[in-house]
């Protein structure tokens, strides 16, 4: 990858794109955006939703940035790809760049309820925790596990809505997140272990992480259906069966066509698979549950 000297305005443009990692941040933006919907419906109120999903995109752009000052050394080496080694971004701009969206993030929290800012700076502190030095250890796995359900926990709360129910989105969400890190992991695996990264993906190898993020697609798609059956969740059963059996073929799509024996390359693609099934999961149940 050819590093620019001399940069235009569009070599910084398309820095500033590529820093704010556009694929995963877009998946955040759909995930919070089903989310404020059914968080808000019936009774949407457009300037409500519109100020949760854009607080939420700034925070997952300041938590991108940030990320790619914390690795910018280990890119030089591993990814020259990326905007900072390449030069379309200098280290210093990126991290102006990732406080910027911080406090874009707050301003547009304000006129909100109290608690959305309060989940939002959970939140912000375990990505930023991850970029600090958590994504090195096996705690990156937990540092999921809790941001997860905090995303549709701050959608209900963003629009004014809480309901008894939205407890439950704890160890659904830990499940799922646990998965989402193992997925999001997979694509550095033998990178993080040559730099001596000792993260869950790591510990666990190629084989085991592609079958405990597997495991446990499963295992959040058996707990809503208990949770269904034994009535301690009450949802719609129309609308809970067909994404639990959506949920199946998914997790049996990606068992079928991704592991070990398959190229590398294929393995960005198993993480937007399992990021859209979770989506579909939890946006399924939530749904089910409302209506």
């Amino acid at each position: 990858m050819e590093i620019v000297r001399k940069r235009r305005v569009s070599n910084i443009l398309l820095g500033f794109f590529l820093l704010s990692h556009p694929g995963p941040v877009f998946i955040h933006i759909i995930g919070v955006s089903v989310f404020t919907l059914l968080a808000a419906w019936p009774r949407l109120v457009w300037s409500t939703v519109l100020l949760v999903i854009a607080a939420h995109t700034a925070m997952q752009i300041s938590i991108a940035m940030i990320n790619d000052y914390c690795d910018r050394r280990l890119d030089a080496a591993g990814k020259p790809e990326k905007p900072i080694p390449r030069g379309l971004v200098h280290p210093r701009e990126a991290l102006v760049a990732g406080l910027f969206m911080i406090v874009l993030m707050v301003l547009l929290l304000l006129p909100l309820p109290p608690l959305a800012l309060l989940v939002s700076l959970l939140y912000l502190t375990l990505g930023q925790a991850y970029n600090l030095g958590l994504k090195s250890t096996p705690l990156s796995g937990i540092v999921f596990a809790l941001a997860m359900p905090l995303i549709p926990l701050y959608a209900f709360v963003g629009v004014g809505r809480v309901l008894p129910f939205l407890l439950w989105l704890v160890p659904v969400g830990f499940l799922l997140g646990v998965a989402l890190n193992l997925a999001n992991a997979l694509d550095d695996l033998e990178e993080d272990a040559a730099f001596g990264a000792k993260t869950l993906a790591v510990i666990l190898g190629v084989r085991g992480s592609f079958f405990a993020c597997h495991l446990l697609l499963l295992a959040g798609a058996a707990l809503i259906a208990l949770l269904l059956l034994l009535h301690i969740v009450p949802a719609n059963p129309w609308i809970i069966v067909p994404t639990l059996v959506l949920t199946c073929v998914s997790a049996a799509g990606m068992i079928l066509f991704f592991g070990t024996k398959k190229p590398a390359s294929t393995r960005k693609f198993h993480f937007y698979l399992a990021a859209f099934t979770c989506i579909v999961l939890a946006g399924g149940w939530l749904l089910g549950v409302i209506i």
